[in-house]
């Protein structure tokens, strides 16, 4: 038992698990064919014998993540160490809300039960996910997280933010690395565009155009001279999403040709702000 356990009324009269709100993990594996993993709730369980996802009650020092992961590694053998996190979607009840966290692995692991509020685990196509008899709550916001099962990439035209720091200009390697380290320092992105999450926390690459400088991590960077940069806006895998932050009219348009989404340098600029 954590200080989170515990019911809680919201601010319309609506009663919650969750003293300081709740949090669950959507994890999904790409392959071939797109699983989720979802939880069958144990009989005794709130909502028992219906399918969701693994989660729990928030304690007082935690964030959504956290309190995910956490919950997750109690309910089931789950490694929360192979998680990559991609989003954060949030349903909020006034004084109360339920945080989502959208998440991948790499290779699909075999998950087993691990707790007396878990009757069984399983990795669940995507398409078979509306056949199951579903937790309420995660049947009326599965279309949502289902289009929200994806591994958001932000590209970075260099020379796009070409002054931002009022010293320096492109091509300049010291400008660029100070750029760099400010988007390792971005965090969370809210919105991003042509995703559903609320927050995205997305891969960066950074499009460094001749300069020579290295990458940090959070931030990918690469070479990227003018007739090299479309091949940046292709998604590299089914499930990636790609943004690309670049003022360039040609660029733009390459980047919509490869099906990525654009964003204007103003954008980030008020992010980095």
């Amino acid at each position: 038992m954590g200080d989170g356990d515990g019911w809680v009324n919201c601010e319309a009269g609506h009663r919650h698990w969750g003293r300081h709100g709740a949090a669950g993990l959507l994890l999904y594996h790409q392959g071939p064919e797109p699983h989720v993993l979802l939880q069958k709730r144990a009989l005794l369980s709130i909502g028992g014998g219906t399918w969701g996802i693994l989660g729990g009650a928030r304690h007082s020092h935690e964030d959504a993540i956290t309190g995910a992961l956490r919950e997750a590694g109690e309910e089931s053998t789950l490694d929360p160490s192979v998680v990559r996190v991609h989003g954060l979607i949030g349903e909020h009840h006034g004084g109360w809300s339920y945080e989502t966290v959208i998440a991948s692995v790499a290779e699909r692991p075999h998950v087993r039960r691990a707790s007396f509020e878990t009757a069984a685990v399983a990795w669940v196509h995507v398409d078979e996910v509306p056949g199951k008899k579903l937790f309420p709550a995660f049947a009326d916001g599965w279309s949502r997280l289902r289009e929200a099962l994806v591994r958001p990439v932000l590209v970075v035209d260099a020379a796009a933010l070409d002054g931002t720091d009022g010293d320096g200009t492109y091509g300049d390697g010291a400008a660029v690395a100070r750029l760099r380290d400010r988007l390792a320092a971005l965090g969370p992105v809210p919105n991003l565009p042509g995703t559903v999450a609320d927050l995205s926390y997305p891969e960066i690459v950074l499009a460094a155009g001749d300069a020579d400088v290295p990458g940090v991590d959070g931030v990918r960077v690469v070479a990227a001279p003018a007739e090299a940069f479309a091949a940046l806006a292709a998604p590299g895998a089914p499930d990636e999403h790609r943004v690309v932050v670049t003022g360039d009219p040609e660029r733009r348009r390459r980047t919509l040709e490869a099906g990525a989404a654009v964003a204007d340098p103003s954008w980030l600029r008020g992010l980095l702000a």
